[in-house]
């Protein structure tokens, strides 16, 4: 194959992963809101299986003491690493929680939903894999996609080992918060390789001075950031109140959870203004980018849609088909708005006539 053909191949498998980790964050949520996520007590097997089983009784009788053992043999070794970086009270925490102990019964369709899940992650696995063998043909010509695609390819491999961790640790809510952010980092890096193996293709110019726009959406850029980490508090507590009210009564969940959602839900609105203000600081130039222009529609369009869906969270019981639509759209936004950064800061200032 020669260079050339290389490239577009590489190009096209570069974005088939890209949208194939949101997909995976989207069935992550899915999982989740169904309370899937202790399914299959073990990692990376199923059950000692890598086909779980279809009914409790091809499992042993003691297999919920079985498993507990398993899962806290593994946190005593997690804690000593959480000791060692001076994380002392949450690995007491990990080894002492009796409730991180208790064994869920079987259930097929948690079990097959997180199966789902990690069979889709062990594909991005296999898809990262063919990317950083792919990126050595940009090796001469590009070497930080090279070393872009090995990084993704090794944080892909420690997003793993925390997923396992997360089974272990009976879904420990700030452990999942670093799963989450974890992979949306792998979605920045996906996305900023993206945008390098094309960048000579997108011929962007701005009007005079880009100051102004790459300001805006760097200030866009860190309060979504921050809302993220909001969103992830409020999950948190969800987590808290859900498993006190042995997850019943679902409509009292988020009154209960304080504090925390109100911020939440309060600081949406500056986030829908700081981007309706660059919004307009894009639209107001007659010789703005028309790719700049788009991608600011598409961001505002997004944030719009992304508050309707925390409004029906809030106001009717947290749905559970809402959840997964939540969570993705908050990365979906953050990952365009990271790639309109790019395409502001990589764009050629030009002299606006009038």
């Amino acid at each position: 194959m020669n260079p050339d053909k290389k490239h577009i191949a590489f190009k096209r498998l570069s974005f088939i992963t890209l949208i194939a980790v949101y997909f995976l964050i989207l069935v992550g949520g899915i999982v989740r809101s169904t309370g899937s996520g202790m399914g299959c007590p073990d990692w990376p097997t199923c059950f000692g299986s890598f086909v779980p089983p279809t009914d409790v009784s091809e499992l042993p009788g003691d297999y919920k003491e079985y498993y507990a053992n398993y899962r806290h043999e593994k946190n005593v070794r997690f804690a000593k690493y959480l000791n060692f970086f001076g994380l002392p009270e949450k690995a007491d925490q990990i080894v002492n929680d009796e409730s991180i102990m208790v064994e869920e019964d079987f259930n097929v369709y948690k079990t097959w939903t997180e199966y789902v899940n990690r069979l889709l992650g062990a594909t991005i696995g296999f898809l990262i894999f063919a990317m950083m063998i792919g990126s050595i043909s940009y090796f001469k010509e590009d070497k930080p996609v090279f070393y872009l695609s090995f990084f993704t390819f090794l944080a892909v491999g420690f997003q793993g080992w925390i997923g396992s961790i997360v089974v272990s640790t009976n879904l420990m809510p700030w452990m999942i918060t670093i799963h989450m952010i974890l992979a949306l980092v792998i979605v920045l890096l996906l996305i900023y390789i993206n945008f390098r193996i094309r960048r000579t293709s997108l011929n962007s110019s701005l009007p005079s001075d880009k100051r102004i726009l790459v300001s805006l959406t760097v200030l866009c850029l860190v309060t979504m950031g921050i809302q993220i980490v909001l969103g992830t508090q409020v999950r948190e507590a969800i987590d808290v109140v859900a498993a006190d009210l042995s997850f019943a009564f679902r409509e009292t969940w988020i009154s209960k959870t304080g504090l925390s959602f109100l911020i939440h839900r309060s600081f949406s609105l500056l986030i829908l203004g700081v981007h309706g203000w660059l919004l307009y600081s894009v639209l107001k130039n007659k010789h703005q980018s028309s790719l700049v222009k788009n991608i600011g529609k598409y961001i505002v369009l997004l944030i719009g849609i992304e508050i309707l869906s925390g409004v029906a969270m809030a106001y009717f019981g947290i749905p559970p088909f809402i959840q997964p639509i939540h969570l993705l759209f908050s990365t979906v936004i953050f990952g365009v708005l990271y790639y309109m950064y790019l395409v502001i800061v990589n764009s050629k200032n030009k002299i606006a006539t009038s």
